[in-house]
């Protein structure tokens, strides 16, 4: 629908430009080049091939209205300027039978210093609205000290969104599937911990979908992941996530395999091949679960590297539907 159509002009259109900064929220992306592109321009040159499916759901739910919830109030943000445009989006499923089934909560990632709604959010949400689930995209706090704490905060604030409004979403606030990518892997694994949702009193969800997850602060001291430079620059990686020193972190439910008890059923996708987050986060984590006897599924692509979102025109290509299979035959 939007091939021919530049990103500007699709981001900058009254009727969603309240979330066009958030696309890549953190990022200005009109000073980029490719933001005066056509998304066929960005799927050729950049291989982002399902923006215009993003796009064009966006546009479709944003026409309906009660599309778009600010977490937090002027008078919050006021107080806390990084809680400033956090917010949650709604994409209604068209198929009837979603009203019955656990909604999607869904978490991109972007490293702690950008939510990636643009490739992680909007077209994932359109993928799992045509299986038949609603969804709730979530748009978090990065950029600030302990932001995956804070993240759980805006979790919480979310379901209290969804749990008010429960009969227009037609959801039940008690049932729900989390979905993360990346950092938003963190986040969804995070929420499963004390710091989630025994923390807020709130549901379990029914599963987990972490898409190459981070998972282990020990993984990635023990590994040098990180460039630490000189003196105490893990301790600062560790205290801009957590909150606390690397050691801490490691020695805490921050250290996601160690602390799988609350875990639901949990389907973990990767590459083999990523560049940015090593695989054997997630292979620590499945080998845990497995050993806690909770149902887990660890699919791994040869190919496809990191970020690869849906996998649209690679070997990860449906793994979407591949979750919600192997999710709906545990029943």
């Amino acid at each position: 629908m939007f091939m021919n159509k530049t990103l500007k002009s699709l981001l900058e259109d009254p009727l969603v430009s309240v979330l066009g900064p958030d696309a890549i929220s953190k990022w200005d992306l009109t000073k980029e080049e490719f933001y005066h592109w056509t998304l066929q321009e960005i799927a050729d040159k950049m291989g982002w091939r399902n923006l215009n499916r993003g796009l064009t759901r966006l546009y479709d739910v944003a026409a309906r209205g009660e599309w778009y919830f600010p977490l937090y109030s002027a008078e919050e943000c006021a107080a806390a300027p990084e809680k400033a445009a956090r917010n949650l989006v709604y994409f209604p499923s068209d198929d009837p039978s979603a009203d019955g089934k656990p909604y999607i909560f869904l978490v991109p990632g972007g490293g702690f210093v950008n939510v990636w709604n643009l490739t992680e959010g909007w077209p994932i949400a359109q993928h799992f609205n045509q299986l038949g689930y609603h969804v709730f995209i979530l748009t978090y706090q990065v950029g600030t000290e302990a932001a995956a704490l804070k993240a759980m905060d805006d979790v919480a604030r979310a379901m209290e969104i969804i749990a008010a409004r429960k009969a227009a979403f037609r959801v039940d606030p008690a049932r729900y599937i989390t979905c993360g990518f990346s950092a938003g892997g963190y986040v969804v694994c995070l929420w499963n911990t004390e710091k989630g949702y025994p923390a807020f009193h709130l549901p379990k969800p029914q599963a987990c979908f972490p898409i190459y997850p981070v998972t282990s602060y020990r993984l990635m001291d023990a590994e040098g992941e990180q460039d630490w430079g000189d003196g105490d620059d893990k301790d600062e990686f560790a205290m801009s996530g957590v909150g606390c020193t690397m050691q801490e972190a490691c020695n805490s439910c921050f250290e996601i395999p160690m602390h799988v008890e609350g875990f639901p059923p949990t389907a973990i996708f990767l590459a083999a091949e990523d560049e940015l987050v090593n695989p054997e986060h997630s292979k620590l984590l499945a080998r845990s679960l497995e050993a806690a006897h909770i149902p887990c599924r660890l699919e791994i692509g040869p190919t496809g590297g990191h970020g690869f979102a849906d996998g649209e025109g690679m070997c990860m290509e449906g793994w979407p539907q591949r979750a919600i299979e192997w999710y709906e035959g545990l029943k």
